[in-house]
């Protein structure tokens, strides 16, 4: 059952602790897969951070489970020094997370990525995304939800790619 939640409940939850993965290939441009259960909604793998779990570790676990790369196949170039915060729209909250979480505050690394494109196993783990592709930085930020597309761009340019 969905709990019923207030506006100002939603105000009081926290955010869930997650890691965010912008992986980009020799051309610049950028993994990303279209959701199974939100058609036509595109994002980067991101994911939980596990009690314990580092965030580095974590976005190179959800790499590995989201797109079937495995972590030695890819280089860290960079990270954002700051955690970024993202409410979901207030519909939402209930039906994800169990209506524990507001959000997401998302600990973002940029990857690169070299290898050939047939090592992408979407059904490596629970698969979560219909299709994937490499996509050019601005067409990224048209094809994700609108609630996630400030962060999205601010995590672009912070990295370089817009």
């Amino acid at each position: 059952m969905t709990p019923r939640l207030t506006s100002d409940d939603i105000a009081k939850l926290p955010y869930r602790p997650c890691a965010g993965v912008c992986l980009t290939n020799p051309d610049g441009l950028i993994w990303v897969g279209e959701r199974l259960d939100y058609p036509g909604a595109w994002q980067m793998p991101q994911g939980g951070i596990d009690s314990g779990e580092a965030p580095r570790a974590a976005a190179l676990r959800e790499l590995r489970e989201e797109t079937g790369i495995a972590p030695d196949a890819v280089r860290v170039i960079d990270e954002l020094r700051d955690p970024l915060p993202y409410d979901l729209p207030l519909d939402l909250v209930p039906k994800l997370w169990k209506g524990q979480y507001r959000g997401q505050t998302q600990h973002w690394f940029r990857m690169s990525y070299a290898g050939p494109d047939d090592a992408v196993d979407l059904d490596y783990h629970e698969r979560e995304f219909k299709r994937w592709q490499w996509m050019p930085a601005a067409d990224v930020l048209t094809s994700i939800v609108p609630f996630k597309r400030d962060l999205y761009a601010h995590v672009l340019a912070r990295f370089g790619l817009l």
